[in-house]
């Protein structure tokens, strides 16, 4: 087993006592940094960014060749860490005489976890497994200072964790499965702008990521969380089809062909879509149909009627009807607007 300790002030710091340990090699561009790993210890990258409000991104996307534990201390740097595990699994425990616990961050859970004032925070991380964790980390004065927030819009408890300026208390809280989380956190990182772009866009997302990990917080103290009957398996079966669907849209999906593709019935795809997407089904496959045909509006030559049959639809006319429903406007006026050339509808 590899043991880390980490008495960093910052995330940079972090990262470069993990170097100092496993080797690899440091990379900056466009003030996104990235610890480069290929040897005996892990091979893949961990990415960290530094934002001006408090707020930091870390992001693992490598495999350890032997069990690997972070014993980091919170007497210098205790932010609020929101962990979400793309990939693989960790595990965490707080650093207290009557806590031995080993808590596990399972595939798609939200957690939120920090410690006390000179405490510690214990990460493991297994041998010879895929990991992909992203982990944006929070510290409260300037988060609150920067973003103008006094935070009243959070429930109690995490309202106090981010009050907590001395760090006295505390908290961990393993929530329930959230795909829609993995969705923004594969955006995060096919991000493929370059420079000040790039980092702006990132950014949003992470913001976007954040506000997620409290939205569903909120929800599970409130008793208000998405109850469901699914299985894990079964939730990801759901998302794996969504994603084709999405590569695909041309297909005439039916609901019977894909009960019968994925193995699961009518009752629990639909449930699913609801659950990990607020639509039904057919509304899902509709959505993602005007998706890519307003993006096509923008990126090709195509006309309307080229477009109607490439995702998939066989009247015109329906598709114009939803799709101003949609939009608010009509496909041939998004087309001239948008477009900066003439082309034939």
């Amino acid at each position: 087993m590899i043991k880390i300790n980490i008495t960093a002030q910052d995330t940079e710091g972090t990262v470069r006592q993990i170097q100092e340990v496993i080797g690899g090699e440091i990379q900056e561009r466009w003030g996104e940094y990235s610890l480069i790993l290929n040897n005996e210890h892990a091979n893949g990258s961990i990415r960290f960014i530094d934002f001006a409000w408090g707020v930091s991104l870390l992001e693992y996307d490598l495999v350890f060749f032997d069990e690997v534990t972070l014993i980091m201390n919170a007497s210098n740097y205790n932010p609020i860490h929101f962990a979400y595990c793309l990939e693989g699994y960790c595990g965490h425990r707080f650093g207290y005489q009557s806590d031995n616990e080993i808590r596990i961050l399972e595939q798609f859970q939200s957690v939120i976890i920090t410690s006390r004032d000179g405490g510690y925070n214990y990460g493991y991380f297994p041998k010879d497994k895929k990991l992909a964790i992203n982990v944006i980390q929070v510290t409260r004065k300037p988060f609150l200072k920067k973003r103008l927030n006094s935070g009243e819009s959070l429930n109690q408890k995490l309202y106090e964790v981010f009050l907590d300026a001395d760090h006295e208390k505390v908290f961990a809280y393993f929530g329930s499965y959230n795909l829609k989380l993995a969705d923004k956190i594969n955006a995060l990182r096919k991000v493929k702008s370059k420079g000040m772009i790039r980092i702006m866009q990132i950014e949003g997302l992470v913001y976007q990521i954040l506000s997620m990990h409290m939205l569903q917080h909120n929800s599970d103290v409130n008793n208000k969380p998405l109850s469901t009957t699914l299985l894990k398996r079964e939730l990801k079966l759901v998302r794996a089809y969504a994603e084709k669907i999405e590569k695909n849209i041309s297909v005439d999906y039916s609901l019977e062909d894909i009960a019968s593709e994925t193995g699961l019935t009518q009752a629990k795809l639909q449930e699913g879509f609801k659950l990990l997407y607020n639509r039904t089904v057919t509304e899902y496959i509709r959505h993602s149909r005007l998706e890519v045909a307003r993006d096509y509006m923008t990126t090709t030559e195509m006309n309307i009627s080229e477009i109607v049959y490439s995702i998939g639809f066989s009247s015109r006319s329906y598709f114009s009807k939803i799709f101003k429903e949609k939009y608010n406007i009509s496909p041939s006026e998004f087309l001239k607007k948008n477009r900066k050339t003439t082309v034939p509808m």
